[in-house]
């Protein structure tokens, strides 16, 4: 079993940045593949950002170049930077563990944390 909590969102003007985290508890997270995802009014689930057990890394291509999703082993937390904020980026944000081998959600999801950008 795992446990993911998320944190760090919160309510920014356009151009800031924001640092989200993911804490696990319950298992290593360096043994799975992990991703973040985003969920806002009106659209799909997208995956924003993952990364496998050996750090490849995959973005949205809408976030390519302002967001930077990072794993910490020692403090089993995975991190997803957002830089250069854009109002669309607003959305409720996920982590979660990734399917063995894919870029699709595998079993364990936080609760989320709320990212709001304004202009």
């Amino acid at each position: 079993q795992v446990h993911l909590e998320e944190s760090g969102g919160g309510m920014v003007q356009a151009g800031d940045s924001l640092r989200l985290s993911c804490a696990a508890t319950g298992r290593t997270l360096s043994s799975f593949g992990m991703g973040w995802f985003r969920q806002s009014p009106g659209k799909g689930r997208e995956l924003v950002a993952g990364i496998t057990s050996d750090d490849s890394t995959k973005y949205a291509g809408s976030v390519k170049g302002r967001f930077t999703i990072s794993r910490d082993v020692a403090k089993n937390t995975v991190y997803l930077q957002m830089n250069s904020l854009k109002t669309e980026d607003t959305a409720l944000y996920y982590c979660a563990t990734l399917a063995e081998g894919d870029w699709a959600p595998g079993n364990y999801w936080g609760q989320g944390t709320q990212v709001t950008v304004s202009s």
